[in-house]
């Protein structure tokens, strides 16, 4: 079977919603780069069934930044860091609110709420109760996920009782390969936090990082981990080697390897949101727009504690792309000049927090 008629194959199994094999996922990662196009062909049908020409637009807002005792080998807030980023404590609820809609204003249906550490105690579980029901009281309609590190059980409880949405804790690779990225919790830690906060109600958030060294093997098994998990989007990042971490040295990535990524989380995961997340800029390059064809889900804009594209240029790119952003009328967006200057965050950290 050639790759056309492979991948017209796995694209027919993910629209009946018939998971995908090991082999049939290592093909779709082991394919020729020249076939990759076929590839995000066959994905779009997928993408276009489910979601059809939306694409749901997220924003991020950093409630505490650096300070963590974690050392994630691939973030710029871990511990022993030496990257150039801003380290604060928690925002007060007035500047949380305040931040989050910059980003409501040109369509964000989701804002997500991070909190670098290990995870929250008590008292910050009521800290941040606060900021969210100060923003689901002005914007009711708007989302809220929470990504604020390892939760018991009952921090879980508190944080839906707030009002929030959804709570977000990537897995970020392969149960063997974790050990390799962090010493100071365990993959089965964020396996618990996921299921604590499905428990609660909260819409589970949980994806990945590729660039960190993973076989093609350790990307399936996170992915069908996910899949196993039930997970309700999946964000796909992209390691930004930072100046100061463990990985820095470390840049594999191509385009074509990111949008075989994202593929097959689209193949392996057809109705659930897939989201092109942190690093797309640096990786996909002039190959950004094709995401969106297997991607329904972005951030706008800057992340944690690096720069994205231009919000305005994301924008744009959807609208390029003939998709609208969901839940809005797209006629309402703020339209700036892409060429003004813009306020930047300082430093060049990771787009993810030590606990995301």
């Amino acid at each position: 079977m050639d790759s056309a008629d492979l991948f017209a194959a796995l694209a027919r199994k993910a629209l009946d919603r018939e998971p995908l094999t090991r082999d049939e996922a290592l093909a779709v990662l082991r394919a020729p780069d020249s076939d990759v196009l076929e590839l995000v062909a066959a994905g779009s049908r997928v993408r276009r069934r489910f979601f059809g020409n939306r694409v749901k637009v997220n924003y991020l807002v950093n409630l505490k930044s650096g300070l963590c005792p974690e050392d994630c080998g691939y973030c710029s807030q871990r511990l022993g860091s030496t990257a150039d980023i801003l380290r604060y404590t928690w925002l007060k609820p007035e500047a949380a609110v305040a931040a989050a809609e910059a980003g409501i204003a040109r369509g964000a249906k989701r804002v997500c709420l991070v909190g670098s550490g290990r995870g929250p105690s008590d008292a910050d579980v009521g800290r941040v109760a606060d900021t969210i029901a100060r923003l689901k009281g002005r914007h009711p309609d708007v989302e809220v996920c929470a990504c604020f590190g390892l939760l018991t059980g009952d921090q879980a409880a508190g944080i839906r009782a707030a009002g929030a949405d959804a709570y977000n804790h990537n897995l970020n690779t392969a149960d063997a390969r974790y050990a390799d990225i962090c010493s100071t919790h365990t993959y089965t830690d964020r396996v618990d936090t996921i299921e604590h906060a499905k428990s609660a109600g909260l819409s589970a958030c949980s994806g990945l990082i590729v660039g960190m060294g993973e076989s093609d093997d350790e990307v399936v098994d996170v992915l069908f981990a996910l899949r196993d998990l039930d997970v309700d989007s999946v964000p796909v990042n992209f390691l930004i080697p930072i100046k100061g971490t463990p990985l820095d040295e470390r840049w594999s990535l191509t385009p074509q390897r990111c949008l075989k990524v994202l593929a097959l989380a689209r193949l392996a995961h057809p109705d659930v949101e897939v989201r092109v997340a942190g690093g797309r800029e640096i990786h996909l390059r002039s190959l950004q727009p094709l995401a969106l064809h297997l991607a329904n889900s972005l951030f706008l804009g800057d992340y944690l504690t690096s720069e994205g594209q231009d919000g305005d240029l994301d924008l744009k790119m959807i609208a390029d792309l003939g998709f609208v952003v969901e839940g809005t009328d797209e006629s309402t967006l703020p339209r700036e000049r892409p060429d003004l200057v813009r306020s930047r965050k300082r430093g060049a950290g990771t787009d993810l927090p030590a606990n995301a």
